[in-house]
C-alpha cells in the first residue's frame, strides 16, 4: 500500500513539474512578444523614472548656476516680453565681469529686432558666449521638413557659439534622453568651458538631478547687479544658463512655456524649464553620468534567471511562503536594477524579469488552487454520504489529514439491527412502497445521529447500519463518541415509534413497534478505499469489526439494546455506568471476551451486587430459585430482562 501511495505522489509530482515546464517556457515566449509592444517600452521606462529618482540624487558640486527669466524678475523689470536684446548684452556684460567662464542664452535670437538693440548684443558676445538654436521637424501629407533655427549671423561672426537646444521627448511626453545632436546646446557648454566632455550615443538615457529648482538659481534681475544683490563670486569661474524658468514650477496638467516633464515628474507631478534640462544635460556630459540601457542579450539573460528562480520557489508546492519568497523576489529585482543605474550606470529594466517571475509563481500556484479544488470536489464527494458536512469540510480544508489507500488505525466499530425488521418485511411485502418509506424513516434519523456525533457510515445493510469513528480524521474520545450516538440512536427509535403509534392509531390498524440492538467494540483495523479500481468504498476490516457485529447479534440475547466490548467499556467507564454480562468465545479466538452494556440508574451498592452476581455466575454456582434475581431486577431495572434469560437458561439447564 505504501508503495502504491509512493508511485501515486511521483506520478502527482512528475506531472506538476511537466506542467511548471510548460509554463515557464510558455512565459518565455508571451515576454518575447510583448516586449515588442509600444506600450511595454513605456513601462519599462516609467520603471526607469522611478529607480534612477528614488535616492533622490542632486546636481553634482561645480555645476551651472540658472538666472532665471521668472516672475520677480518680469515684475522688476517692468518691460514687453521678449526684452530687448541690449538687456541680455548687459547681463553679458555683467556676468563676464563677475568672472563667470561661459555664458549659455537659452534664448532664440533668429530673427532681427530693433537694429540698435541687435548691434548692443552683437557688441557683447564672444567666444564665451553659447547662443541657443533650435530644430523642429514639420510632418505634412506631402512631405517632412526639417527646419533649423540659429542666431543671427552677426552674431556667430561676433564669435558667439550656436548650439541646438531641442530636446527629444519619449511616446509619454516625458524627457529622459540625451539629444542626438553633436552641437548640442549643453555639448557647446562642455566644449567652450574646456570641459572634455564624454561622447554619448543619441538616447542615452539622462541621470535627473531633483525637481524644478534644484539648481542654484537667481533671478534675472539681480544677475544684472550682482555686486550689490548677490555674494560675492556668485559666478566667478562658473557656467551660467540663462533663459525662462518660473519661480513656482506649474503643474503638468496645466502645461507651461518651455518647460517638460521630467523623471521626477512622477513623484512631484510639476514641469522643469528648459534651461534646467540644459544643466542637466551638461552635467551628464561633463561627468559620465548617463545610463545605457542593456543590450538584448543582457536582458535575455536576466528574464531567463527570473524564470529559473521562479520555478524553483514553486517546485515542490505553493502557499503563504510563496508570497513571502516573491515579494522579496520582486524588491531583490528593483533593488539590482537601481543598483545598475547607480554604480554601473547601465539600465536592467525589472519589468521583464518582474513579469517572468510571476507570471510563473501565480500561474503555478493557479494550477495548484485549481487542482487542491479539484481534490476538495473529490474528497466531498466520496465522504458526503459516509460523514458529517463538518467533517467533509475540514477534511477538504486539509487533505493531509485522509490517507488513502489503507492504513492500521484504532476504531470505535458500531452496528445496529432492528430486531424482528424481517417479520414487519412479510407483513408489508404486498405493499413495497410502505416498507421502503418505513426503511428510509428508520435510516435518516440514525444515520443523522451517527454523523452529528462525528462517525462514519461505512454501509447500510438493510436496516443494518455499520459506521466507525476515529477515521478519516483523528477523534481522541472515539469511543465515548460510539457510545453517545448508540443512546442517542436508541432515543430516535423511540420518537419514531410514537409518530407510528400515533399514525396507526388514525388509520384503525397495528402499529409496527421498532426495537434496536447495537454492539459497539474498539480495537485496531485495516481502514481506506477498498474495492476494485472501478467501484471502491471507504471502509475497515479487521478482527474486532467482526466482534462489533457479533456484539449486536448478541445483544437480543442478553435482553439489552446496547452492547460493548472490553476496550470500550473501559474508555467510557470514567463516563458512563458500564457493567459486566458474560464473556463470549468470538469465531477465530479461543480466549472468552468479557461484554458490557450501559445502565442510567443504579447505585454502588446495586453494583457491587451485580459484580458479584457475575462471579457466581462464570463460577457456576449460581440457582434459578436464588433471591438474588429479584433483587438484582428490582434494583436494576435496566437489567430485568438481562437477569430473566440468565434464569431461564438455568431453568432448563436443570430440566
Amino acid at each position: 500500500m505504501r508503495t502504491q501511495e509512493k508511485a501515486r505522489q511521483a506520478r502527482q509530482t512528475g506531472s506538476r513539474q511537466l506542467r511548471l515546464l510548460v509554463l515557464s517556457l510558455t512565459t518565455l515566449v508571451a515576454i518575447s512578444f510583448l516586449s515588442r509592444l509600444p506600450a511595454w517600452s513605456l513601462l519599462e521606462l516609467r520603471s526607469f523614472d522611478y529607480l534612477s529618482t528614488v535616492d533622490d540624487p542632486r546636481p553634482p558640486p561645480g555645476g551651472p548656476v540658472i538666472v532665471a527669466i521668472d516672475e520677480p524678475s518680469l515684475a522688476d523689470i517692468n518691460a514687453q516680453w521678449p526684452w530687448p536684446r541690449s538687456l541680455h548684452a548687459e547681463l553679458i556684460r555683467q556676468l563676464r565681469a563677475a568672472g563667470a567662464r561661459v555664458i549659455g542664452l537659452d534664448i532664440i535670437m533668429a530673427e532681427p529686432s530693433n537694429p540698435d538693440n541687435d548691434a548692443a548684443i552683437t557688441k557683447a558676445v564672444g567666444p564665451d558666449v553659447v547662443l541657443a538654436g533650435d530644430e523642429t521637424l514639420i510632418e505634412t501629407p506631402q512631405a517632412s521638413q526639417l527646419i533649423r533655427a540659429t542666431p543671427l549671423p552677426q552674431l556667430t561672426e561676433a564669435g558667439a557659439v550656436t548650439g541646438i537646444a531641442s530636446i527629444d521627448l519619449s511616446g509619454d511626453g516625458i524627457f529622459r534622453r540625451i539629444p542626438g545632436y553633436e552641437d548640442g546646446f549643453a555639448a557647446m557648454l562642455a566644449k567652450v568651458a574646456g570641459v572634455a566632455p564624454e561622447v554619448l550615443p543619441a538616447g542615452t538615457l539622462i541621470q535627473s538631478f531633483g525637481p524644478a529648482r534644484s539648481y542654484p538659481t537667481v533671478s534675472y534681475y539681480q544677475a544684472l547687479d550682482p555686486q550689490h544683490l548677490l555674494p560675492p563670486d556668485f559666478f566667478k569661474d562658473r557656467v551660467v544658463l540663462v533663459g525662462l524658468s518660473l519661480q513656482n514650477a506649474p503643474a503638468i496638467d496645466k502645461g507651461g512655456v518651455d518647460a517638460f516633464a521630467t523623471p521626477y515628474t512622477v513623484h512631484t507631478g510639476k514641469l522643469v524649464s528648459g534651461v534646467e534640462i540644459q544643466a542637466t544635460i551638461y552635467d551628464n556630459i561633463r561627468r559620465g553620468l548617463s545610463i545605457a540601457e542593456a543590450r538584448l542579450p543582457t536582458v535575455a539573460a536576466c528574464i531567463l534567471i527570473s524564470v529559473l528562480l521562479a520555478a524553483t520557489t514553486v517546485w515542490r508546492s505553493t502557499g503563504w511562503l510563496t508570497v513571502v519568497t516573491s515579494a522579496a523576489a520582486l524588491l531583490a529585482f528593483a533593488a539590482v536594477s537601481a543598483a545598475g543605474i547607480r554604480l554601473a550606470h547601465v539600465f536592467v529594466s525589472p519589468l521583464g524579469p518582474t513579469v517572468a517571475y510571476i507570471s510563473v509563481v501565480f500561474g503555478q500556484a493557479a494550477f495548484d488552487f485549481a487542482e487542491e479544488r479539484r481534490n476538495k470536489r473529490q474528497i466531498t464527494r466520496a465522504f458526503a454520504q459516509y460523514i458529517s458536512p463538518d467533517l467533509v469540510k475540514r477534511l477538504s480544508n486539509d487533505p493531509s489529514q485522509l490517507k488513502l489507500g489503507g492504513e492500521r488505525r484504532t476504531l470505535s466499530v458500531l452496528f445496529s439491527d432492528v430486531r424482528g425488521f424481517t417479520t414487519i418485511a412479510e407483513t408489508l411485502k404486498d405493499d413495497p412502497e410502505q416498507l421502503t418509506g418505513l426503511i428510509n424513516r428508520l435510516l435518516t434519523p440514525l444515520s443523522d445521529v451517527v454523523m452529528d456525533h462525528g462517525g462514519t457510515i461505512d454501509k447500510y445493510m438493510g436496516d443494518c447500519i455499520m459506521a466507525f469513528w476515529n477515521a478519516p480524521l483523528d477523534d481522541p474520545d472515539h469511543a465515548l463518541h460510539a457510545v453517545r450516538a448508540s443512546l442517542a440512536m436508541q432515543a430516535a427509535i423511540s420518537r419514531l415509534n410514537g409518530e407510528l403509534e400515533r399514525e396507526a392509531a388514525e388509520l384503525g390498524r397495528k402499529p409496527h413497534i421498532l426495537k434496536m440492538g447495537v454492539g459497539i467494540n474498539t480495537g485496531e483495523c485495516i481502514v481506506g478505499n477498498m474495492g476494485s479500481t472501478r467501484r471502491f468504498d471507504y471502509s475497515c476490516l479487521g478482527d474486532s469489526v467482526n466482534l462489533a457485529s457479533r456484539l449486536e447479534g448478541a445483544s437480543k440475547n442478553y435482553g439489552v439494546a446496547l452492547l460493548l466490548g472490553e476496550e470500550t467499556a473501559r474508555l467510557v467507564a470514567n463516563t458512563y455506568t458500564v457493567v459486566e454480562l458474560d464473556r463470549i468465545i468470538v469465531k477465530g479466538r479461543t480466549v472468552p471476551s468479557p461484554v458490557f452494556t450501559v445502565v442510567h440508574k443504579a447505585d454502588a451498592e446495586a453494583l457491587a451486587a451485580h459484580q458479584a452476581f457475575i462471579e457466581t455466575k462464570y463460577a457456576a454456582t449460581l440457582v434459578p430459585s436464588d433471591p438474588v434475581f429479584d433483587r438484582l431486577s428490582a434494583d436494576i431495572p435496566e437489567l430485568s430482562n438481562y437477569y430473566a434469560i440468565v434464569r431461564d437458561a438455568l431453568t432448563e439447564g436443570g430440566e
